[in-house]
């Protein structure tokens, strides 16, 4: 049996102290009041609640059954299940990378998210293949761009790793879902 690698070891430490430090820093500075969070696969972490106060309701999404979320469905079709224009703000950490088709799981982020919203997101980039599998999916910077297009980017940002220029070890993003101007 291969064992896994120091570096891996040392990424994983790192993306988890990284996803920490940035659902702090968002939770002060873009939800100081109440409003409604989902929080999308969040079982094997800590999930948002220990970053988000108490004026901050928490609902989760989750595709495992035996999950105990809110709502069980797949990322990638849950907008009848969870409904349209609900949420205030998103977080969706180290989840896209394991969704089959990354655009439609995009997709109903945009429709579950009210007007006005924010998505807090985290991926890997320079990580090894891990479970929950599948995992399908590394995403550049050019990549989430494109895959968050109908979003206004507030905020994409690289967790660079020292010894390999341009192979960010994870991003992060903030996202807006416009409000329209009809």
């Amino acid at each position: 049996m291969k064992s896994i690698s120091l570096q891996d070891i040392n990424h994983l430490k790192l993306i988890r102290k990284n996803v920490d430090s940035f659902l702090d820093r968002v939770s002060h500075q873009y939800a100081d009041g109440s409003g409604l969070l989902l929080d999308v696969a969040p079982q094997d972490h800590k999930g948002a609640r220990p970053f988000f106060g108490a004026e901050i309701q928490i609902e989760t999404l989750d595709i495992d059954l035996k999950s105990g979320a809110t709502y069980i469905a797949d990322l990638c079709n849950c907008v009848d299940v969870v409904g349209v224009d609900r949420f205030e703000f998103i977080v969706c950490t180290e989840v896209l990378e394991h969704t089959r088709q990354p655009f439609s799981a995009v997709d109903c982020l945009f429709k579950i998210l009210k007007p006005g919203g924010y998505l807090f997101v985290t991926t890997p980039f320079n990580f090894r293949i891990h479970g929950p599998l599948p995992d399908c999916w590394r995403f550049t910077e050019h990549g989430l761009r494109e895959l968050f297009n109908l979003f206004e980017i507030v905020e994409l940002e690289g967790l660079e790793c020292e010894d390999r220029f341009l192979m960010p070890i994870q991003y992060t993003l903030i996202a807006r879902k416009p409000i329209s101007k009809n």
